[in-house]
């Protein structure tokens, strides 16, 4: 197995006029299309948190989309953290 099919988990939180604005919903659908599981949940904060899980490749690409400036709202900063994954996911959920 190559490195970009490697399954593993991506955590993005990210920053700026992201919450009321169909942010959650439109990182779902992205998350959808390549086939990743997790949520995208409203932090406390004003933060959108997405957790995805699957491929490298894909993880790679939902992270490209977050940061494209082709998203609802208007995003600031997106910080990033790659880790093993966790498994116990099942679609992918807005909180």
């Amino acid at each position: 197995m190559s490195e970009e099919e490697t399954p593993t988990r991506l955590t993005a939180w990210v920053r700026g006029r992201v919450q009321g604005v169909g942010f959650r919903w439109w990182t779902r659908s992205r998350a959808l299309e390549l086939g990743l599981v997790g949520s995208a949940s409203n932090l406390a904060d004003g933060r959108v948190e997405v957790i995805a899980e699957g491929s490298r490749d894909h993880c790679q690409r939902l992270l490209s989309a977050l940061r494209s400036g082709e998203s609802p709202g208007s995003v600031e900063h997106v910080a990033e953290r790659w880790s093993d994954p966790k498994g116990g996911l099942a679609g992918f959920v807005e909180r």
